[in-house]
């Protein structure tokens, strides 16, 4: 991240703090590589934190410019002992280097984001993996990515082409295929900066459980957010 991206102007993270369903089925799909030391970029108000632990992490850590955002991370957080939390972004000299290295929906937030994973690439161990989870298909662009502070959204080829040198891609998906139709509904209906609870409720409660069941059968090629992974070699 940008030493001078320090303060977050989004309003969203405590409206998808409560989609239970779609944290549970996105943090199911990455398990298999958040795995040992783990950081997490852009952990915001520590909504997503929770979700990544399992029995493969040894340690967390949380990295967060917005000191505010971090003081909240840091009080919801208390109770998790192998969390550590980070006042700063990939370039801060304290960071050391981690088996994972994790964005869930802050990569494109990020201006230069194939500056910031090159970053994120040199805080790898050998056989490490980088982790990002991002809102798909630049043709969804709406007013509610643009309120906070989305410069784009990507696609499986943009996605991928920020791969970083000295890493290799081992997997890029989609989830969420149902999940489209809202996107694409907001964009081209309603145009609204932001969802309503009730919209957050219907998505998570009837979408993502029949997404679950459709994005195997469509073979993850279609999706509301797109996911790639690769590895240090």
């Amino acid at each position: 991240m940008p030493a001078d991206a320090s303060r977050y102007i989004g309003t969203e993270l405590e409206l998808f703090s409560a989609a239970r369903r779609w944290k549970a089925y996105w943090s199911s799909r990455v398990a298999p590589w958040v795995k040992g030391d783990v950081l997490e970029v852009g952990a915001g108000i520590g909504a997503n934190t929770r979700v990544l632990q399992n029995p493969g992490v040894r340690s967390f850590s949380c990295l967060e410019p917005d000191a505010a955002l971090a003081a909240r991370a840091a009080a919801e957080l208390a109770d998790l002992p192998a969390c550590r939390l980070v006042v700063g972004t990939t370039a801060s000299p304290e960071l050391t280097r981690y088996d994972s290295v994790v964005y869930i929906d802050v990569l494109e937030h990020i201006e230069d984001d194939h500056a910031e994973l090159a970053h994120a690439a040199g805080l790898l161990r050998p056989n490490g993996h980088l982790v990002v989870l991002a809102p798909a298909y630049q043709a969804l662009y709406s007013e509610f990515d643009r309120a906070i502070g989305h410069h784009r959204r990507y696609d499986a080829k943009a996605l991928t082409a920020c791969g970083p040198a000295g890493l290799e891609l081992e997997r890029c998906f989609y989830l969420d295929s149902v999940g489209v139709l809202a996107s694409f509904a907001n964009h081209a209906l309603l145009k609204s900066e932001r969802p309503s609870p009730g919209q957050i409720r219907t998505w998570d409660t009837l979408m993502v459980p029949l997404s679950r069941v459709l994005d195997p059968l469509f073979g993850h090629r279609l999706g509301k957010s797109v996911v790639a992974v690769w590895r240090r070699r």
